[in-house]
């Protein structure tokens, strides 16, 4: 007998737990904006994301559910509810990268060029070539940066085929 008061009380309360609710953000594509979506899709001179994003609305807009939108594309469920949320805030501009936290570049093209030159130049006196760290020491020399390690400038280098050696 208790174990059938547990069972209904259960049961119980199951009954009176809420449905899920239904979508708070419905996409609703105009024509020009599914062309647009087409468009990109068929260019494919768009990066990953942003392709995906695409995927998402077209599927949304066709009424499909989020699981099925999930399956189609082979992204995850926030990935798709997220799309959803930014394009209704925000309609088309949806697709488009989010600056991302972090620390902006120490060095940006002028002072990288810059830094290629000095590299390339003679070595200090007194030396036989130059060191990462006599190069980060010149660019605050110069006045280019307030501070600058070696590994930074190891990074800047490293994109070019400059050898110092």
């Amino acid at each position: 007998m208790a174990y059938r008061r547990v069972w209904a009380s259960d049961i119980r309360v199951y009954e009176r737990m809420p449905r899920m609710p239904a979508k708070k953000y419905h996409v609703e594509l105009t024509s020009k904006e599914r062309n647009e979506l087409e468009r990109m899709l068929r260019s494919g001179k768009h990066s990953a994301r942003k392709i995906t994003r695409a995927r998402i609305l077209l599927k949304a807009d066709e009424g499909l559910s989020d699981e099925e939108i999930v399956e189609a594309v082979q992204t995850s469920r926030l990935t798709v509810e997220r799309t959803r949320k930014r394009f209704v805030e925000e309609k088309l501009e949806a697709l488009h990268e989010r600056p991302r936290p972090g620390r902006e570049r120490l060095l940006n093209e002028k002072t990288e060029a810059r830094l290629i030159a000095e590299a390339c130049s003679k070595a200090p006196e007194g030396r036989e070539r130059w060191t990462l760290q006599l190069l980060a020491d010149r660019m605050v020399e110069l006045k280019l940066v307030e501070s600058c390690s070696g590994d930074t400038v190891q990074r800047a280098l490293k994109k070019t085929n400059l050898s110092l050696g």
